[in-house]
C-alpha cells in the first residue's frame, strides 16, 4: 500500500491557489461533479488532498501558474 503525504487544502487555500477568487466561486467550483471528492468534512469545513486539487487545476485551469513552493 502506498503512502500519501498529509498535504490538505481548505476552501481558503483553493481560493488563493485559483488567484483570489470569491468564496462563492470556490463553493461553485468545489460543488462541480468533476471536482475531487473532499478528503474529510470537518467542523471548520471540507478539506481536499492538495495533489488532487493540483491535478484538477492542471487539467481544468492550465493557464494558472505553478504554486509557490
Amino acid at each position: 500500500m502506498g503512502t500519501r503525504s498529509l498535504r490538505l487544502m481548505g476552501a481558503h487555500e483553493i481560493r488563493m491557489r485559483l488567484g483570489g477568487i470569491s468564496r462563492q466561486r470556490v463553493y461553485q467550483i468545489t460543488s462541480r461533479p468533476d471536482f475531487p471528492e473532499p478528503a474529510a468534512d470537518l467542523v471548520q469545513g471540507k478539506v481536499w488532498w492538495a495533489e488532487d486539487v493540483e491535478a484538477w487545476i492542471a487539467v481544468k485551469r492550465p493557464q494558472i501558474t505553478e504554486p509557490d513552493k
